[in-house]
């Protein structure tokens, strides 16, 4: 089993600045891949960004080059830095990490950015 929890969610203006957080903890050596994901209002979750066990990073087109994933394995800790945010970035963002049998998710922080 594995918990996630997320921190750092809020509001902020357009253009501005929010870093995301995801702590796990549990059977933690058994992920292989990990990443973030949102879902606005009347929407589907959509991926935004994913880090594997080799630190290879994949990112959504529309926030790349705004956004950073990254992770530091000695706090089981994963990171989304967000920069020159959009009112379109607008969601609640969730914690996804993956073993090879199951995908477990933390419950959600809510990022608003206002225009």
């Amino acid at each position: 089993q594995v918990q996630l929890v997320e921190s750092g969610g809020g509001l902020v203006q357009a253009g501005g600045s929010l870093r995301l957080s995801c702590a796990a903890s549990g059977s933690t050596g058994s992920i292989w891949t990990s990443g973030w994901y949102r879902q606005a209002p009347g929407k589907q979750r959509e991926l935004v960004a994913t880090i594997n066990s080799r630190a290879s990073t994949n990112y959504a087109d529309s926030v790349k080059g705004r956004f950073t994933i990254s992770r530091d394995n000695g706090k089981n800790t994963m990171y989304l830095q967000m920069n020159s945010l959009k009112p379109e970035d607008t969601a609640v963002y969730y914690c996804n990490a993956e073993t090879l049998r199951t995908a477990y998710w933390g419950q959600g922080t809510q990022v608003t950015v206002s225009s």
